[in-house]
């Protein structure tokens, strides 16, 4: 099992005393002439995978539809956060090796985290090849929680990924039937389910799900520069080294801010 990561607790802690948790996540492209090119965009965090903190009314919609939890048996300090398929970051990740850097600005307490490593996309109802190597590698990202071993097998990714879905507002859910984003307005969809501003209370509706994803981070580098005291500032990287197995390990170095 991989190593546990000597900053999530202070990340964590950072995230719990902060107004909000967005961070920005950039991706490599290439533009019109195949040039290399950044691309940066804002995401909400949706907690440390298979973990997101429930909202009381995605509880109250999961019973409501007959739709358990998961039992609690993995943990990990893997970053979550969910996006619509036809948006272009999913094509840009799996185009250039999976590569990511996500930072938190985390105005409240004065830090700025900044996160390296590969972002991996899950949640296609048909399966296929792309998501079983997904899921294995985010597999490797996780550790089994002591004394859970005998109830893996009561844990599914399917199960999970509706999870993530039911703890989306139902006017967030709906937007999963929006029309395609970032195509010209001019252009209506020729699928009448594709529409602004739908409500959808149903977990398993098909256009949603067909569009909906959840990203998973796997940190390789983390850096953590304090702020919080401008006359002393700091600064941290931790290199996870020996990639996720029982040899490997976090080094940490303290650096110039």
């Amino acid at each position: 099992m991989p190593p546990r990561a000597p900053w999530h607790s202070t990340l964590q802690s950072h995230l719990s005393n902060s107004s909000f948790s967005e961070f920005n996540v950039a991706t490599v492209a290439l533009d019109a002439d195949g040039r290399t090119v950044p691309r940066t965009r804002t995401c909400g965090f949706r907690g440390w995978f298979p973990n997101p903190e429930l909202h009381s009314s995605a509880v109250e919609t999961l019973a409501s539809q007959n739709e358990r939890q998961n039992p609690a048996v993995y943990e990990s300090e893997m970053i979550s956060f969910t996006t619509d398929v036809r948006m272009e970051k999913v094509g840009q990740l799996e185009g250039s090796g999976n590569v990511v850097e996500a930072v938190f600005w985390l105005k409240d307490v004065g830090n700025q985290w900044r996160v390296r490593g590969e972002a991996f996309v899950i949640g296609d109802p048909a399966g296929g090849e792309r998501e079983e190597k997904a899921r294995e590698e985010i597999r490797r990202g996780l550790r089994v929680c002591e004394g859970c071993e005998e109830k893996e097998g009561e844990w599914s990714w399917e199960r999970q990924v509706t999870t993530y879905f039911a703890n989306h507002t139902p006017i967030l859910r709906g937007s999963f039937k929006n029309p395609p984003p970032g195509t010209p307005r001019s252009q209506a969809p020729t699928d009448p389910n594709l529409k602004l501003g739908q409500k959808l209370e149903d977990l398993h509706d098909p256009v949603a799900r067909g569009n909906f994803r959840v990203v998973v981070i796997r940190a390789n580098e983390v850096e953590r520069l304090d702020l919080s005291d401008y006359k002393k500032p700091q600064r941290w990287n931790w290199t996870l080294v020996g990639g996720t197995g029982d040899d490997a390990r976090w080094d940490e170095t303290e650096l110039w801010p």
